[in-house]
């Protein structure tokens, strides 16, 4: 779910309810896609990309969560951007999410994550001093991570311009408490399968796929549509159908497999929450998490 209200495919919880797996984290240090922070007279920026998952396979449910299986892939072209602007503040202030209560947003969440974690004052000093401002581009409730990249993206810029003494593994697994999708976003990968609740990421070595997106006028809520995944679909889940599928290549799943109700359980799902959605589905196009994005290969 994009947004700001922190819905997520990997997985669906309430904060104070995070579930003890979350604890797993990857330890692994491969090469990740390089942060691209710019430093202007406007302040600092960077770039918080969208998602789509090339596959999507719901493994279980365990103590009221979604596990999955889940190739996600970052979409060179689509991004919000963060930007920190000096500005004299009397507290921690956010401009370009209008119409999002303060306490839902993900980047506030993730900003009071950090400083309690961590116990930085130059934190609190850094946002007396300067405000955040966004710039989105990337649609909301579409299926692309928008709201937990914005958060990650966020964590990731913090991390440079307060110096904080934290690892990526870390800073993954702080993220994870915010939501599901997060820890992805932090590691900054380009393409890797997620599992678990969200919290396990392991990269997977390819070239980011050229891509045409489509967000129909529909927003598709996460809670409802995994929802609707348990209280119809859930009975049904096969782990055998899906085996060796992160061993491929996206190319090649999104070749042949073909069939985007069975890349994508949560498709089905959300076709029975939306049914609206039926009227946007076109043939040779996939559906990214929760929806509502349709994309194809170029």
């Amino acid at each position: 779910m994009g947004g700001f209200e922190g819905g997520d495919e990997g997985g669906y919880w309430d904060i104070d309810t995070l579930p003890a797996s979350t604890n797993h984290v990857n330890t692994s240090k491969p090469d990740r896609r390089q942060s691209t922070i710019e430093k202007t007279d406007a302040g600092y920026s960077i770039k918080a990309h969208a998602k789509v998952n090339i596959f999507l396979k719901i493994t279980g449910h365990e103590n009221g969560y979604h596990t999955l299986l889940s190739r996600f892939m970052y979409v060179e072209d689509l991004y919000d951007t963060i930007t920190f602007v000096p500005c004299e503040c009397d507290t921690f202030t956010i401009e370009g999410c209008e119409g999002v209560p303060l306490e839902t947003n993900t980047i506030y969440k993730a900003y009071k994550a950090l400083n309690d974690h961590t116990g930085d004052l130059e934190i609190l000093d850094f946002f007396y001093k300067h405000k955040v401002v966004v710039t989105k581009r990337i649609p909301s409730q579409a299926g692309l991570g928008g709201g937990s990249s914005d958060a990650a993206a966020f964590m990731r810029l913090v991390k440079e311009v307060c110096n904080l003494l934290i690892s990526t593994e870390e800073l993954a697994k702080l993220g994870s408490t915010i939501g599901a999708d997060l820890p992805f976003f932090i590691y900054n990968y380009t393409s890797a399968n997620v599992s678990g609740f969200g919290e396990i990421v392991e990269p997977f070595d390819e070239d980011p796929l050229s891509l045409e997106l489509y967000t129909p006028q529909i927003g598709c809520d996460t809670t409802l549509v995994y929802k609707t995944f348990k209280e119809h679909l859930l009975n049904g889940i096969s782990l055998a159908s899906f085996i060796g599928w992160d061993q491929l290549d996206s190319k090649t799943l999104l070749e042949r497999i073909a069939d985007p109700i069975m890349l994508n359980d949560l498709y089905k799902a959300a076709l029975i929450a939306y049914p609206e959605l039926k009227n946007e589905a076109k043939e040779g196009w996939f559906f990214s998490g929760s929806g509502s994005t349709f994309f194809r290969l170029r």
